[in-house]
């Protein structure tokens, strides 16, 4: 009897043991399900974070590429712009270059032409050269005029002659008559070298209009008395080449400036 006894508290025992180690394990069961519970939701989180985060650098990478593309559009309008723009410039250049070639050819035409009507004449009458896209016909004191004087001799009209033929021949060609002095002061008829190199231009532009019919639009008549020399006033060959009339004949260049003004 006292074997059944005690057999019986042996079973009894080990029932309330064992559930006593079971009820242990579900709540540590419990507790890791909590916990897997609770890191879950924080995974969860972070995903939700990483999702949003994601979508947030896909927007900004469309926006960087929609930004890219405009760019690159505008830059290609730019380019496009600057390209057709050169091509313009580099065409006006040109045709400003083909016309400054017409304007040297058209000059040394001229010069050829007046060295032709004025061959008979000395070197030291008179000079021809060609300079700045003009030619100057620079004719000696002693050629034209007696000393002091603003009546033109009669060789100087057969020389102005000779140089209305061609102008006549050459609508084109604008002319400037400077009279020049050397740095002695006048005396008698004239008041001052102004006076006097101002006298002498009017008189060849009176000989070229009136007797020879040039156009008188086409001329212009100025005194530099003895402020611009090509020579010493120091000497007397100095003074003798300063004291001049000089014929400036100028090819027009309305075209020229039309381009220019592009």
């Amino acid at each position: 009897m006292k074997r059944f006894v005690a057999y019986g508290f042996l079973m009894l025992a080990i029932s309330v043991f064992g559930a006593c180690v079971a009820k242990s394990k579900l709540i540590d069961a419990q507790m890791q399900y909590r916990t897997l519970q609770t890191d879950s939701s924080i995974m969860a989180s972070k995903i939700i974070g990483q999702e949003d985060l994601i979508n947030k650098l896909k927007n900004d990478i469309n926006a960087l590429n929609q930004q890219n593309t405009q760019l690159n559009t505008d830059a290609s309008n730019k380019v496009n712009s600057l390209q057709q723009n050169l091509q313009d410039q580099q065409k006006k250049l040109q045709d400003l270059q083909n016309l400054l070639n017409q304007q040297r050819n058209k000059t040394a035409d001229l010069k050829n032409k007046m060295m032709n009507a004025l061959k008979g004449f000395s070197d030291s009458d008179l000079t021809i050269t060609q300079k700045n896209g003009k030619v100057y016909i620079s004719l000696s004191e002693k050629f034209l005029f007696p000393s002091a004087s603003a009546v033109v001799n009669d060789s100087g009209k057969v020389a102005l002659n000779k140089l209305a033929t061609v102008l006549i021949a050459n609508p084109d060609i604008s002319v400037d008559i400077e009279g020049h002095t050397d740095s002695i002061p006048i005396r008698g008829k004239f008041k001052d070298n102004w006076d006097l190199s101002t006298a002498r231009a009017v008189s060849v532009v009176r000989i070229l209009v009136n007797d020879y019919k040039v156009d008188p639009t086409r001329v212009i008549a100025s005194g530099h008395s003895w402020f611009d020399p090509v020579d010493t006033n120091v000497t007397p060959e100095g003074r003798a080449h300063n004291r001049r009339t000089e014929i400036i004949l100028s090819p027009k260049l309305d075209e020229i400036y039309k381009l220019l003004e592009q």
